[in-house]
């Protein structure tokens, strides 16, 4: 980034925190956002509170106070952060993705913490987790809402929450709850997602899939390898005593994998699904119709069942379910299973760059309002980003696995025979009606040719970091 550039930023950045202003009753206080964004992307090595008062010459119990006591309404700051990505993001392409992280922190007094799986750290640890959701589409990707889970021990005692300035009203609830909430109420601010997408830590909750169902909401949805159902309909005979029962009994995903004809006997196809950082990342694919078992053990409405091996670790294989129309194509579907990394590469940037887990007060409020104000500092860079590459002459253009250039990698598996009618896709990025490629209620067998209609993934997991660094 250069020197003009940097000074560009001032007035941006102004008139995007324009949009918060009704966020805040007082002036005084609304400037306070201004000295704490402006922090958040300055060059600091520690954005939490107090560096950030002292290198804006402000006493750092006044920004103390703008995060734990001020009166701001941070619920409407999401809002508008939200309508913000619904009016100018808006896309038939876009992707929601549920997920949560933690921050580690020392003490007992912190809201929520335990010693309890902390992604950051990749093992058991004393920290905080929260749930996030987030929104990509193309090159952008941001966070739109956060909120803390809290453990059953702290739910249980209301003292021990309310020394921390926990509401009564804030209590335990399962991960997965929290994001259907986040869900609904994005919807409600005018978010649309054509896609939703988690891992199989939420993927295994039949209700969340259930509730996401009865909202229309298509989704992806790994799973983990033992969960049962069956790859053909079962008919209904009657049992020895008396009754309807399924005429063979469900198996997990992974053993029909390994014995189901429909499965064992299909051939891998393999596919980028992405460009990372040290060259495509290839997975090969199989795919049939797949009819899980209910709580009840009834077979359930059919879904999609994709199975994705790692090319280069092959003991690395990825079950997921997808409630997309039986025509859904498998790239697409791969595309969207495999966009959980955007949701990483928010949570990266955000404690790299922003100081997402800089929080260093004992207050939910304050930490709460901390997350929130980051995710709308990501906002502004993730815009930022976006409007600068738009300056670019062109696409960078990535070769297939047939050394074609496509303007954009895309999800593409090389069609035998074909490369001439593939390079004429990769040139326009999409697919045309003829060249579509067969997806039925069975995978397809003959036709090798697999490409995304219309959807792009980034070229690598870059991260979006401001250098040299942004100093307002």
């Amino acid at each position: 980034m250069d020197a003009e550039r940097i000074r560009a930023l001032q007035p941006l950045l102004t008139d995007y925190l324009s949009h918060f202003d009704d966020c805040f009753p007082h002036l005084q206080t609304r400037g306070h956002l201004d000295v704490y964004v402006r922090g958040q992307l300055s060059d600091l090595p520690r954005k939490s509170v107090e560096p950030i008062a002292l290198q804006a010459e402000v006493p750092p119990r006044t920004l103390q106070q703008f995060l734990s006591l001020s009166q701001w309404d941070r619920p409407l700051a999401t809002q508008r952060l939200q309508q913000i990505v619904a009016k100018e993001h808006a896309s038939p392409h876009s992707v929601g993705i549920f997920d949560d992280t933690g921050c580690p922190k020392k003490g007992a007094k912190t809201p929520g913490v335990k010693r309890q799986y902390c992604g950051a750290t990749g093992k058991l640890d004393n920290c905080v987790v929260s749930v996030h959701l987030s929104y990509a589409v193309e090159d952008f990707h941001c966070l739109l809402e956060n909120d803390l889970f809290l453990p059953e021990e702290w739910s249980e005692d209301r003292d021990r929450c309310r020394a921390a300035g926990i509401p009564d009203d804030v209590v335990y609830r399962a991960k997965w709850r929290i994001a259907l909430e986040q869900h609904e109420r994005a919807l409600a601010n005018g978010v649309h997602f054509e896609w939703v997408t988690f891992d199989e830590n939420y993927g295994n909750k039949p209700e969340l899939l259930d509730a996401l169902e009865r909202r229309q909401q298509k989704y992806v949805a790994e799973i983990p390898k033992n969960v049962c159902g069956r790859i053909r309909p079962p008919r209904l005979r009657r049992g020895p005593r008396g009754g309807l029962k399924p005429s063979h009994a469900p198996s997990t995903v992974e053993n029909l994998l390994r014995y189901s004809p429909a499965l064992r006997d299909q051939p891998w196809k393999a596919y980028r699904v992405k460009d990372g950082e040290k060259g495509p990342m290839v997975w090969e694919v199989k795919h049939v119709r797949f009819y899980p078992q209910t709580a009840e053990g009834d077979p359930a409405k059919p879904l999609h069942l994709i199975i994705a091996r790692n090319v280069l670790a092959p003991e690395e294989v990825k079950f997921f379910i997808c409630n997309g129309p039986p025509k859904t194509r498998v790239p697409i579907m791969l595309l969207v299973a495999f966009s959980r990394w955007r949701i990483e590469r928010c949570f990266e940037d955000s404690k790299t760059e922003l100081g997402l887990d800089h929080y260093e007060g004992r207050n939910y409020e304050g930490m709460m309002r901390h997350q929130t104000v980051t995710a709308v500092t990501y906002l502004f860079l993730a815009r930022m980003r976006e409007q600068w590459r738009g300056e670019k002459p062109g696409p960078d253009r990535v070769p297939t696995a047939d050394g074609i250039e496509c303007a954009g990698p895309i999800v593409v598996a090389a069609c035998e025979g074909e490369a001439r009618d593939l390079g004429t896709l990769c040139e326009h990025d999409s697919v045309s009606a003829s060249a579509e490629c067969q997806s039925t209620q069975e995978p397809p067998q003959a036709n090798h040719c697999q490409v995304a209609q219309g959807w792009h993934l980034p070229k690598s997991a870059t991260a979006m970091q401001m250098e040299p660094a942004v100093a307002l």
